[in-house]
């Protein structure tokens, strides 16, 4: 047997001249909370519809849980649980017909179906709300909801295709505190997110750019071992005049707004002097220049903005 939950190698997937997914190869380790970072359109949704048997490759090889993505997706759809950023419920449905129905589709014993949604709506927090529409309900306890759903017939391996998306901040952080809970007890999870302070809550990251990743690896190790060269936070007068001033020096290997912020890439700190002169050349007025630690939001926009860079190969 082997030790990972999931394989990919080489996969690719292509709608007519588009290609979605190129190429790509990883793996994920069982008990591993493993996430997707890209922007919209780099291939994070149809990577996942893949693997839970939902569409079929162009190209390549990969399992999930041991059973062939190109030969056995309906053995797959039996040991895994998915989960999409629409929360994947009936909103005409109530609470009890939607778990109700979940545990019919995913095949659940039938002397445990009690228990399983006795468990669902106490993790949704949902007694005495089981007749309720489902359209009626909060967007946090609809997220809730969803994942007891995609739970109820124990997975070993759950999808989520940026399962926060729309929910509150401390919704987000309780949702979190269950993945890893479940992680502790040995079940495999693939994220996707948008979210960076939800990016570093995984074991480790894959970023996805135009189909390719381009890195894979822990949240600390992106930010120490992608990012050479020194990053400057600066505080000016009018950020938007200061990008544009900075965004053709030569000794700026990138530049980026941050918030209200701009973030600089130099090689040295020696080069600080450099920044300071071309921003008050343009009359712009320094609040304040600082060196800072990379953050994962800083890796990703570089290794991003670095991708859109290269030439096309297809």
């Amino acid at each position: 047997m082997s030790d990972y939950a999931i394989e990919v190698n080489n996969l690719v997937k292509k709608f007519g001249g588009f290609t979605a997914v190129d190429g790509i190869s990883f793996a994920v380790n069982k008990g591993e909370v493993f996430g997707f970072l890209g922007p919209n359109g780099a291939g994070k949704t149809t990577t996942i519809r893949i693997l839970c048997g939902l569409l079929t490759p162009t190209a390549g090889q990969g399992k999930v849980s041991g059973f062939d993505i190109m030969k056995q997706s309906e053995e797959i759809k039996k040991h895994i649980g998915y989960m999409s950023q629409k929360f994947s419920l009936y909103d005409d449905l109530t609470v009890s017909e939607n778990i109700d129905f979940y545990a019919g589709m995913y095949q659940t014993r039938r002397e445990t179906r009690k228990q399983k949604q006795e468990e669902i709506i106490k993790m949704a927090e949902l007694f005495g709300s089981e007749k309720v529409l489902t359209a009626n309900l909060a967007g946090s306890v609809k997220q809730h909801l969803a994942l007891g759903c995609a739970l109820i017939h124990d997975p070993a391996i759950i999808f989520l295709d940026e399962p926060t998306a729309g929910v509150d901040p401390l919704s987000r952080r309780k949702f979190w505190n269950i993945i890893k809970d479940l992680a502790g007890h040995g079940v495999t999870i693939l994220v996707t997110t948008h979210y960076m302070d939800e990016a570093e809550r995984c074991d480790r990251i894959a970023l996805i750019s135009s189909g390719k990743i381009i890195a894979n690896d822990t949240p600390e190790n992106l930010k120490t071992k992608y990012i050479r060269g020194v990053l400057l936070e600066i505080d000016c007068d009018n950020v938007m005049y200061g990008l544009n001033a900075l965004r053709n020096l030569s000794i700026v290997q990138d530049v980026a707004l941050y918030g209200v912020f701009l973030h600089v890439l130099i090689e040295n700190e020696s080069m600080t002097g450099q920044i300071e002169t071309a921003l008050k050349e343009k009359n712009i007025g320094i609040n304040r220049i600082e060196k800072i630690t990379p953050s994962l939001e800083d890796v990703f926009v570089f290794l991003v903005e670095k991708d859109s860079e290269k030439p096309l190969d297809r």
